[in-house]
Protein backbone atom coordinates (compact mmCIF):
# COMPACT_ATOMS: atom_id res chain seq x y z
CA UNK A 1 0.00 0.00 0.00
CA UNK A 2 1.30 3.18 -0.93
CA UNK A 3 1.78 6.34 1.73
CA UNK A 4 -1.05 7.79 -0.07
CA UNK A 5 -3.69 5.18 0.82
CA UNK A 6 -3.04 5.35 4.59
CA UNK A 7 -3.62 9.66 4.59
CA UNK A 8 -6.94 10.81 4.60
CA UNK A 9 -8.51 12.06 1.14
CA UNK A 10 -8.81 15.60 0.16
CA UNK A 11 -12.37 16.20 -1.02
CA UNK A 12 -12.99 17.99 -3.94
CA UNK A 13 -16.40 19.30 -5.19
CA UNK A 14 -17.12 19.58 -8.78
CA UNK A 15 -19.40 22.33 -9.82
CA UNK A 16 -20.40 21.09 -13.43
CA UNK A 17 -22.14 24.30 -13.62
CA UNK A 18 -18.91 26.65 -12.38
CA UNK A 19 -15.09 27.19 -12.66
CA UNK A 20 -13.91 23.90 -11.19
CA UNK A 21 -10.50 24.38 -12.48
CA UNK A 22 -8.66 26.69 -9.84
CA UNK A 23 -9.90 24.22 -7.56
CA UNK A 24 -8.68 21.36 -8.79
CA UNK A 25 -5.51 22.52 -9.19
CA UNK A 26 -5.19 24.12 -5.60
CA UNK A 27 -6.32 20.53 -4.37
CA UNK A 28 -3.57 19.14 -7.03
CA UNK A 29 -0.99 20.93 -5.06
CA UNK A 30 -2.12 20.32 -1.84
CA UNK A 31 -2.51 16.34 -2.04
CA UNK A 32 1.22 16.78 -3.69
CA UNK A 33 2.45 18.70 -0.31
CA UNK A 34 0.71 16.25 1.68
CA UNK A 35 1.46 12.97 -0.10
CA UNK A 36 -2.64 12.74 0.29
CA UNK A 37 -4.97 11.00 -2.32
CA UNK A 38 -8.03 13.40 -3.91
CA UNK A 39 -11.20 12.40 -4.21
CA UNK A 40 -13.37 14.07 -7.07
CA UNK A 41 -16.57 14.34 -6.25
CA UNK A 42 -20.42 15.68 -7.91
CA UNK A 43 -23.60 15.34 -5.83
CA UNK A 44 -26.47 15.53 -7.69
CA UNK A 45 -30.17 16.34 -5.96
CA UNK A 46 -32.26 13.25 -6.45
CA UNK A 47 -35.17 13.52 -9.15
CA UNK A 48 -38.84 14.67 -7.44
CA UNK A 49 -41.53 12.44 -8.56
CA UNK A 50 -44.95 13.94 -7.68
CA UNK A 51 -48.31 13.39 -9.44
CA UNK A 52 -47.48 16.55 -11.00
CA UNK A 53 -44.02 16.83 -12.45
CA UNK A 54 -41.56 13.87 -13.10
CA UNK A 55 -37.77 15.03 -12.19
CA UNK A 56 -36.72 12.27 -13.28
CA UNK A 57 -35.11 13.76 -17.33
CA UNK A 58 -33.69 16.81 -15.45
CA UNK A 59 -31.98 14.40 -12.88
CA UNK A 60 -30.58 12.61 -15.70
CA UNK A 61 -28.99 15.73 -17.59
CA UNK A 62 -27.44 16.98 -14.44
CA UNK A 63 -26.00 13.15 -14.19
CA UNK A 64 -24.42 13.38 -17.38
CA UNK A 65 -23.31 16.72 -16.95
CA UNK A 66 -21.67 15.19 -13.38
CA UNK A 67 -19.78 12.29 -15.47
CA UNK A 68 -18.35 15.01 -17.80
CA UNK A 69 -17.29 17.53 -15.23
CA UNK A 70 -15.52 14.63 -13.27
CA UNK A 71 -13.61 13.09 -16.29
CA UNK A 72 -12.53 16.37 -17.07
CA UNK A 73 -11.33 16.92 -13.82
CA UNK A 74 -9.33 14.01 -13.79
CA UNK A 75 -8.07 14.90 -16.68
CA UNK A 76 -6.52 17.84 -15.13
CA UNK A 77 -5.63 15.67 -12.44
CA UNK A 78 -3.08 13.61 -14.32
CA UNK A 79 -1.89 16.48 -16.08
CA UNK A 80 -0.78 18.70 -13.15
CA UNK A 81 -0.06 15.64 -10.64
CA UNK A 82 0.65 12.60 -12.78
CA UNK A 83 1.72 10.76 -8.98
CA UNK A 84 -1.57 11.68 -7.37
CA UNK A 85 -4.00 8.87 -6.27
CA UNK A 86 -7.37 10.64 -7.77
CA UNK A 87 -11.14 8.54 -7.65
CA UNK A 88 -14.02 9.87 -8.83
CA UNK A 89 -17.50 9.74 -7.13
CA UNK A 90 -21.19 10.81 -8.86
CA UNK A 91 -23.36 11.01 -5.58
CA UNK A 92 -27.25 11.35 -5.22
CA UNK A 93 -28.06 13.53 -2.52
CA UNK A 94 -28.31 17.32 -1.95
CA UNK A 95 -24.74 18.43 -3.05
CA UNK A 96 -23.92 20.48 0.68
CA UNK A 97 -25.47 17.61 2.36
CA UNK A 98 -23.41 15.08 0.26
CA UNK A 99 -19.82 17.03 1.13
CA UNK A 100 -20.63 17.81 4.78
CA UNK A 101 -20.78 14.08 4.94
CA UNK A 102 -17.47 13.63 3.27
CA UNK A 103 -16.08 16.14 5.92
CA UNK A 104 -15.73 13.79 8.25
CA UNK A 105 -13.35 11.10 6.98
CA UNK A 106 -11.57 13.88 5.25
CA UNK A 107 -7.98 15.86 5.52
CA UNK A 108 -10.22 18.84 3.91
CA UNK A 109 -12.95 19.88 1.36
CA UNK A 110 -11.58 22.12 -1.40
CA UNK A 111 -14.82 24.22 -2.75
CA UNK A 112 -14.95 26.53 -5.87
CA UNK A 113 -16.35 30.09 -5.71
CA UNK A 114 -19.14 31.47 -8.19
CA UNK A 115 -18.40 34.97 -6.42
CA UNK A 116 -21.86 35.26 -5.80
CA UNK A 117 -23.35 38.29 -3.71
CA UNK A 118 -23.93 37.14 0.07
CA UNK A 119 -27.71 37.46 -0.83
CA UNK A 120 -27.02 35.33 -3.65
CA UNK A 121 -24.85 32.89 -1.86
CA UNK A 122 -28.07 32.22 0.48
CA UNK A 123 -30.83 32.17 -1.73
CA UNK A 124 -28.87 29.45 -4.52
CA UNK A 125 -30.28 26.06 -4.39
CA UNK A 126 -26.53 25.28 -6.01
CA UNK A 127 -24.28 27.28 -3.57
CA UNK A 128 -22.20 24.72 -1.51
CA UNK A 129 -19.70 27.29 -0.06
CA UNK A 130 -21.63 28.66 3.31
CA UNK A 131 -23.44 25.57 4.04
CA UNK A 132 -20.46 23.40 3.70
CA UNK A 133 -18.12 25.42 5.22
CA UNK A 134 -20.93 26.18 8.32
CA UNK A 135 -20.96 22.06 8.75
CA UNK A 136 -17.90 20.82 7.57
CA UNK A 137 -15.87 18.34 10.07
CA UNK A 138 -12.71 19.14 9.14
CA UNK A 139 -10.86 22.67 7.16
CA UNK A 140 -12.64 23.95 4.49
CA UNK A 141 -10.81 25.86 0.91
CA UNK A 142 -12.94 28.28 -1.33
CA UNK A 143 -10.72 28.44 -4.31
CA UNK A 144 -12.03 31.79 -6.15
CA UNK A 145 -8.89 32.96 -6.72
CA UNK A 146 -5.47 31.63 -7.77
CA UNK A 147 -2.68 31.69 -5.32
CA UNK A 148 -0.85 35.13 -5.05
CA UNK A 149 2.88 33.72 -5.64
CA UNK A 150 4.71 37.27 -6.86
CA UNK A 151 6.05 38.50 -3.70
CA UNK A 152 10.06 37.81 -2.74
CA UNK A 153 9.10 36.11 0.11
CA UNK A 154 5.57 34.13 -0.02
CA UNK A 155 3.06 33.72 2.92
CA UNK A 156 0.07 32.77 4.29
CA UNK A 157 -2.11 34.77 6.61
CA UNK A 158 -4.04 33.91 9.78
CA UNK A 159 -6.46 35.83 11.73
CA UNK A 160 -6.58 35.37 15.42
CA UNK A 161 -9.10 36.89 17.75
CA UNK A 162 -8.91 34.50 20.78
CA UNK A 163 -11.64 32.00 20.28
CA UNK A 164 -10.98 28.64 20.55
CA UNK A 165 -11.90 28.58 16.65
CA UNK A 166 -9.01 31.07 16.24
CA UNK A 167 -6.54 29.11 17.98
CA UNK A 168 -7.07 25.89 15.57
CA UNK A 169 -6.52 27.92 12.71
CA UNK A 170 -3.36 29.47 13.52
CA UNK A 171 -2.16 25.51 14.33
CA UNK A 172 -3.22 24.70 10.32
CA UNK A 173 -1.71 27.56 9.27
CA UNK A 174 1.60 26.85 10.98
CA UNK A 175 1.47 23.48 9.29
CA UNK A 176 0.78 25.22 5.90
CA UNK A 177 3.32 27.21 6.48
CA UNK A 178 5.52 24.61 6.70
CA UNK A 179 4.77 22.15 3.73
CA UNK A 180 5.23 25.28 1.66
CA UNK A 181 7.94 26.48 2.99
CA UNK A 182 6.72 30.30 3.28
CA UNK A 183 6.31 32.71 6.10
CA UNK A 184 3.12 33.16 8.46
CA UNK A 185 1.90 36.40 8.99
CA UNK A 186 -0.33 36.02 12.23
CA UNK A 187 -3.08 38.92 12.59
CA UNK A 188 -5.53 40.16 14.96
CA UNK A 189 -7.95 43.28 14.44
CA UNK A 190 -8.47 45.76 17.12
CA UNK A 191 -11.24 47.89 17.18
CA UNK A 192 -11.34 51.00 20.26
CA UNK A 193 -14.12 50.77 22.56
CA UNK A 194 -16.55 53.67 22.18
CA UNK A 195 -16.43 54.62 25.83
CA UNK A 196 -12.41 53.56 27.67
CA UNK A 197 -10.48 55.22 29.46
CA UNK A 198 -6.89 53.17 28.52
CA UNK A 199 -4.79 54.50 26.58
CA UNK A 200 -4.63 53.21 22.77
CA UNK A 201 -0.88 51.70 22.93
CA UNK A 202 -1.41 49.99 26.29
CA UNK A 203 -4.47 48.28 24.50
CA UNK A 204 -2.13 47.71 21.38
CA UNK A 205 0.92 46.16 23.44
CA UNK A 206 -1.93 44.04 25.02
CA UNK A 207 -3.07 42.58 21.91
CA UNK A 208 0.13 42.06 20.56
CA UNK A 209 1.18 39.93 23.78
CA UNK A 210 -1.81 37.74 23.70
CA UNK A 211 -1.13 36.65 19.83
CA UNK A 212 2.78 36.29 20.71
CA UNK A 213 1.32 33.86 23.91
CA UNK A 214 -1.30 32.22 21.90
CA UNK A 215 1.42 31.12 18.69
CA UNK A 216 4.01 30.33 21.12
CA UNK A 217 3.37 26.46 21.78
CA UNK A 218 2.14 25.69 18.37
CA UNK A 219 5.04 27.63 16.73
CA UNK A 220 7.40 25.17 18.94
CA UNK A 221 6.39 22.64 16.68
CA UNK A 222 7.44 24.48 13.40
CA UNK A 223 10.67 26.48 14.14
CA UNK A 224 11.39 26.34 10.58
CA UNK A 225 8.44 28.72 9.56
CA UNK A 226 8.88 32.62 9.79
CA UNK A 227 6.37 33.89 12.09
CA UNK A 228 5.29 37.60 12.35
CA UNK A 229 3.11 39.13 14.81
CA UNK A 230 0.71 41.94 13.67
CA UNK A 231 -2.38 43.55 15.69
CA UNK A 232 -4.20 46.23 13.31
CA UNK A 233 -6.50 48.82 14.35
CA UNK A 234 -9.65 48.55 12.01
CA UNK A 235 -13.22 46.46 11.39
CA UNK A 236 -11.37 42.38 11.50
CA UNK A 237 -12.69 41.86 7.42
CA UNK A 238 -11.24 44.82 6.56
CA UNK A 239 -7.83 44.42 8.06
CA UNK A 240 -7.40 40.48 7.09
CA UNK A 241 -8.66 41.16 3.71
CA UNK A 242 -5.82 44.62 3.41
CA UNK A 243 -3.09 41.89 5.19
CA UNK A 244 -4.31 39.01 2.46
CA UNK A 245 -3.92 40.76 -0.62
CA UNK A 246 -0.90 39.51 -2.18
CA UNK A 247 -0.69 36.46 0.19
CA UNK A 248 -0.91 32.31 -1.09
CA UNK A 249 -3.95 31.94 1.64
CA UNK A 250 -5.99 33.22 4.35
CA UNK A 251 -6.89 31.18 7.22
CA UNK A 252 -9.34 31.56 10.05
CA UNK A 253 -11.56 29.57 12.21
CA UNK A 254 -15.42 29.08 11.63
CA UNK A 255 -16.72 30.61 14.41
CA UNK A 256 -14.78 33.71 16.25
CA UNK A 257 -15.97 36.46 18.82
CA UNK A 258 -17.46 38.63 16.08
CA UNK A 259 -20.06 36.63 14.82
CA UNK A 260 -23.70 36.33 16.59
CA UNK A 261 -25.36 34.06 18.65
CA UNK A 262 -26.71 30.66 16.82
CA UNK A 263 -24.32 31.18 13.70
CA UNK A 264 -22.40 28.39 12.76
CA UNK A 265 -20.29 30.59 10.61
CA UNK A 266 -18.77 33.73 12.21
CA UNK A 267 -19.12 37.22 10.04
CA UNK A 268 -15.71 37.72 9.93
CA UNK A 269 -15.48 33.98 7.40
CA UNK A 270 -18.67 35.39 5.66
CA UNK A 271 -17.00 38.51 4.64
CA UNK A 272 -14.15 37.12 3.75
CA UNK A 273 -15.27 34.94 1.36
CA UNK A 274 -16.85 37.84 -0.58
CA UNK A 275 -13.82 40.15 -0.09
CA UNK A 276 -10.78 38.24 -0.01
CA UNK A 277 -8.75 37.80 -3.31
CA UNK A 278 -7.54 34.94 -2.63
CA UNK A 279 -8.47 31.21 -1.46
CA UNK A 280 -9.58 31.37 2.06
CA UNK A 281 -9.52 28.62 4.36
CA UNK A 282 -11.92 27.76 7.43
CA UNK A 283 -11.40 25.92 10.20
CA UNK A 284 -13.61 24.50 12.69
CA UNK A 285 -12.48 24.19 16.58
CA UNK A 286 -10.45 21.25 17.11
Amino acid sequence: MNGTAERPEIVVGVDPAGNWRLAVSWAVDEAERRRSALRLVVAVPPPRDSQHVDDTPRFQTRAIAGRNALAAAAGRVHERGPGIQVTTALLEGEPARVMAGLSQEAAMVVLGSRHLSRTEEFLSAGSLVVPVTAQARCPVVVVGDAEHGTQAAPYLVAGFDGSESSRAALAFALEEAHLRGCGLRTVAAWEPPVFTRRPEHAALQAERQRLREATSAPAQRHPDVSLTHEVTVGPPVEVLAKAAEHALAVVVGRRGHGGYTGMRVGSVVHGLLHRAHCPVVTVPTA
